[in-house]
């Protein structure tokens, strides 16, 4: 074996959904407001007693499910999240009790927006290098709970949810090189701060700099798997805007494939959303095994990962 790939996935989402007419009656805002500015129509609200490790683990059992796997087969663990109130225990170890896997490495990766990715390239690294067998990748985040209900400019953005894959070795590579990076000087243009810590961001800054600096980035992404953009078979992008998605796919230059526009549904559910959209472009076929599909995150710190995977 000198390749890993992604063996499943699967997502969760709460059953609770808030639409734009709903925080209408919260803050100043309408659907029009909303929809014309970012795209999203609804989201996805957990209770609050639906913790993050409960959103993270049901992901991860329909993964499991999906790829024919028990939670003995798993070794380690990985859980993006940049929601977690607690220092100790981690989300990946309060998972793998969940799940009922008996030993597994367990750590948690904060890297907001592009935790995901930045995750599942540490996954393809350690099952490469032997020293894990199968690896469970989840992108988790309660946004609700870190977010200021009477600030029109950021309620609006957010969602709550989780998505999942498995990884494991494979004789040929369907996870391709990740390219990931960072701009330490903008990395207060997105925080979660304070006590109790709260979600605010530097929205324009934000935007211009992924709709300028992101696409010859996410097209080195590509060409360190071997591709160009035009044989990509789907992009999924973190799903922040779909008025940032939608010209960065363009300016990528993607031009055969299928662009997840999950954020409409979904919101910005952070860490979890590039799993969450990937999931369910499986599940509704609009990708098929094999295809070419690029990952890329991007947000909090201003960092950014991203790589090519092959559809499961």
């Amino acid at each position: 074996m000198n390749g890993t790939r992604i063996a499943a996935v699967g997502h969760y989402q709460p059953a609770k959904v808030l639409t734009n007419k709903d925080l209408a009656g919260l803050v100043d805002t309408s659907d029009e407001w909303i929809t014309s500015r970012v795209g999203i129509r609804t989201r996805h609200i957990a209770g609050p007693d639906e913790p993050v490790d409960e959103l993270a683990a049901h992901a991860a059992a329909k993964a499991l499910a999906a790829a024919g796997l028990t939670p003995g087969d798993i070794d380690l663990v990985l859980v993006a999240t940049s929601t977690a109130i607690d220092r100790s225990p981690n989300m990946a170890a309060r998972v793998a009790a969940r799940l009922g896997i008996p030993s597994p490495a367990a750590m948690d990766v904060n890297v907001v927006c592009a935790g995901f990715t930045h995750a599942l390239a540490t996954a393809d690294h350690a099952v490469r290098a032997g020293a894990a067998t199968r690896a469970l990748v989840i992108g988790a985040d309660k946004m609700s709970e870190v977010t200021d209900w009477s600030d029109r400019t950021t309620c609006v953005l957010v969602g709550d949810g989780a998505g999942a894959a498995v990884v494991e070795a494979a004789a040929e590579p369907g996870i391709g090189p990740v390219l990931w990076g960072s701009v330490p000087e903008m990395g207060n243009a997105v925080r979660i701060e304070g006590t109790p810590p709260r979600f605010a961001q530097k929205g324009q800054s934000v935007y211009r700099w992924a709709t300028t600096q992101l696409p010859p980035i996410a097209r080195k992404a590509c060409e360190k798997a071997g591709l160009t953009p035009a044989d990509l078979a789907g992009v999924v992008l973190h799903q922040a805007n779909l008025r940032i998605i939608e010209p960065l796919a363009e300016k990528i230059g993607a031009v055969n494939a299928v662009v997840a526009r999950d954020v409409v549904q979904s919101g910005n559910t952070s860490a979890a959303s590039i799993p969450l959209a990937f999931s369910k472009l499986v599940e509704q076929g609009a990708i098929r095994t094999g295809d070419p599909v690029l990952l890329f995150g991007f947000g909090g710190n201003l960092s950014y990962a991203g790589q090519v995977v092959r559809c499961p």
